[in-house]
């Protein structure tokens, strides 16, 4: 029996949890089939969304919550079997037999971007998860090269995943955010982003003024937590819009609108806003580093994180050249069939003992 750590569901939504609630869909779409191996999720007090994944036999257990409960209150509610961890973190008493999903080294290789407790307890877990030998997992190619190079192992160890984007479409677009925002369709370039020092919000000035020499607007969408992250973000200017959190059924709506996602990120180990991006038809305008090449190929429009200026070139591009942008969408459509959650289950499930 394999038992996943149910701790997302009492997690806010980030990528991570995305990623683990997405998976967990998955997994429990594939057991409904008789496709995946005997399952079940354990949860902490206060999770949200069991019902979401009824093959699973979904359970809370345990008196604690956090760290703690991933701990302490896991290992003996697992009882011997192997447990499956998609967020990041895992615990060290259950040794080797568990497998967890670390979806990038940013703790490591971008420590500006975290608090100092935070990659301080990040970096601390995973050297001693890698000790106690557990099967470690990426979401890249990039991600596994770079997790080795810091964690000592062969990145042919390392199995990678991948990660889907079709979520985004399981909800009806929700217009509705346009309006509240003055927003109209091909009016803005949308940026995704959490303030993170990686996430390079501060280049976006130079995309400002070329959409702002158009009558383009900037619509920004995300929050930054700032128990985690640094403060970071792009210089005010009238063209820009503050979007806030923002639900799927908004996203989706933003994206279908957008002339086009704007994802400046010098570090990411996978990149999930473009590949929702393409699902919807939006073209993606991102900066050459990270996982995103890898994930992007040739459907995306590139610029230098080094040179930022070249954000603005490529976004007057977009802006000036209609047929451009409809073969950026056409090239992302294509790209994105090989990002689908079932996909991305089938090969978790090829890391783990049947």
């Amino acid at each position: 029996m394999i038992a996943i750590n149910g701790r997302f569901l009492t997690q806010g939504l980030t990528g991570v949890q995305r990623y683990a609630r997405e998976m967990t869909r998955a997994l429990d779409a594939l057991a409904a089939r008789g496709e995946a191996p005997p399952l079940r999720l354990i949860a902490p007090p206060g999770a949200q969304g069991l019902d979401d994944f009824p093959q699973l036999a979904p359970s809370l257990t345990g008196t604690r919550g956090g760290q703690l409960w991933e701990q302490l209150d896991l290992p003996r509610a697992a009882r011997g079997d192997f447990v499956l961890n998609l967020g990041n973190t895992a615990p060290v008493a259950q040794g080797r037999n568990q497998a967890v999903v670390i979806h990038d080294a940013g703790v490591f290789d971008t420590p500006e971007s975290y608090s100092w407790k935070f990659r301080s307890w990040y970096r601390g877990l995973q050297r001693m998860l890698v000790l106690r030998e557990a099967r470690i997992l990426s979401v890249s190619e990039f991600s596994a090269g770079r997790l080795a190079a810091n964690l000592g192992l062969e990145a042919a160890r390392i199995g990678v995943t991948l990660e889907g984007g079709e979520h985004i479409l399981r909800e009806a677009a929700d217009p509705g955010i346009l309006a509240r925002h003055g927003l109209s369709a091909r009016s803005y370039a949308l940026v995704i982003g959490t303030g993170a020092a990686h996430k390079n919000l501060a280049a976006l000035h130079h995309a400002i003024g070329a959409l702002g020499a158009r009558g383009l607007t900037l619509a920004v969408a995300g929050a930054q937590d700032a128990a985690v992250f640094r403060q970071a973000g792009a210089p005010p200017a009238p063209n820009v819009r503050p979007l806030g959190r923002v639900s799927d059924a908004e996203l989706r709506a933003l994206y279908e609108s957008a002339l086009c996602l704007v994802f400046p990120s010098r570090y990411e180990g996978f990149g999930l806003p473009p590949v929702e991006a393409m699902w919807c038809g939006c073209p993606v305008i991102a900066s050459k580093a990270g996982a995103v090449p890898e994930v992007c190929g040739d459907a995306a429009l590139w610029f230098d994180a080094a040179a930022p200026e070249s954000l603005g070139e490529a976004v007057a591009s977009l802006a000036d050249d209609a047929e451009r942008r409809a073969g950026l969408v056409e090239a992302g459509r294509a790209r994105v069939q090989h990002f689908s959650w079932e996909q991305a289950a089938r090969r978790l499930l090829g890391f783990l003992p049947r």
